[in-house]
């Protein structure tokens, strides 16, 4: 058994930590609210819009819209979404392995390059050959710095115009959808090309008749490239109300757990004291006896 000083340490050790877990998931919750409240007000716009314009677009021929030119896939293009802290469960872990199943299964012909938006996702790439950064600067930790629409839509413009130029075939997200603060789903949502999408509600949304004015093909046009940004801001506003979810649900467990270890040290520590002070009264009783012997 430990002696008295070593549990003693331990208990405030481990008292400290209950305190900064506890402290970290207050600060998650407060953030989870506004981040939430962020995609929650967005999500249902972005999918509806993404919706009509994928069908929309569907039937333009490829000179009216470059957007959806579907060629053999040879070169890929990951954006990988993760956080740039740690802290929080599995969540960046999972994006790490979701991008590995793309490059060894769904992509395994082609080559495949890796855009890291966030730290973590970096960090596991940076050493390898699928890492990528031509054009688009040091953005991997940057992006959260300014957590707007321009500022994405700058990407989003690069990945474009990088796909126009055929310097790749298609270009996939890779990021956690925001379910609640218990639970986060990974996605891997296809950008470019864009195909229409599928589904009965969806099939409805394209039997319908719209009245366009101007032309279908001027709405079109501006609006796919406003869509695909959008699509990409919702995915990193998913990913970051996700991160909070994660982090307050795993600081909420990791104060549980504290709380828990702290009562067996504490049931510990009373034992060894009582031990201490039984071996005590021993002594002075053996002590007083061989005086009077």
């Amino acid at each position: 058994m430990a002696n008295l000083k070593e549990v003693r340490s331990r208990i405030t050790s481990v008292n400290s930590t209950r305190q900064i877990t506890s402290a970290m998931k207050m600060v998650s919750a407060a953030k989870l609210k506004r981040a939430q409240d962020a995609i929650t007000q967005m999500r249902p716009y972005a999918n509806k819009l993404k919706a009509i314009l994928s069908n929309v677009s569907a039937t333009l021929d490829l000179s009216e819209n470059q957007f959806s030119d579907e060629r053999e896939v040879k070169r890929v293009l990951v954006i990988a979404i993760s956080s740039n802290r740690g802290l929080c469960g599995g969540f960046n872990n999972n994006i790490t392995k979701e991008v590995n199943r793309l490059i060894k299964a769904d992509f395994s012909t082609a080559e495949v390059k890796v855009l890291a938006l966030g730290k973590k996702v970096n960090d596991a790439f940076k050493k390898t050959e699928h890492i990528y950064t031509d054009g688009f600067g040091d953005i991997s930790s940057s992006v959260y710095d300014d957590l707007s629409f321009e500022n994405i839509s700058n990407i989003a413009e690069i990945a474009m115009e990088q796909f126009l130029n055929k310097d790749f075939d298609k270009v996939v997200v890779v990021y956690n959808s925001f379910k609640n603060a218990a639970m986060q789903i990974v996605m891997s949502e296809q950008m470019l090309p864009m195909i229409p999408e599928t589904g009965e509600e969806l099939t409805s949304a394209a039997n319908v008749e719209y009245i366009y004015n101007p032309s279908k093909t001027e709405i079109v046009s501006d609006l796919i490239p406003k869509t695909l940004k959008l699509q990409l801001y919702k995915g990193i506003l998913d990913s970051h109300a996700s991160e909070h979810g994660a982090r307050m649900t795993a600081m909420h467990k990791a104060t549980e757990n504290a709380s828990d270890l702290l009562k067996e040290l504490k049931l510990t520590y009373n034992k060894a004291r009582q031990a201490a002070i039984t071996n005590e009264i021993l002594e002075i009783c053996a002590g007083a006896e061989a005086l009077n012997g």
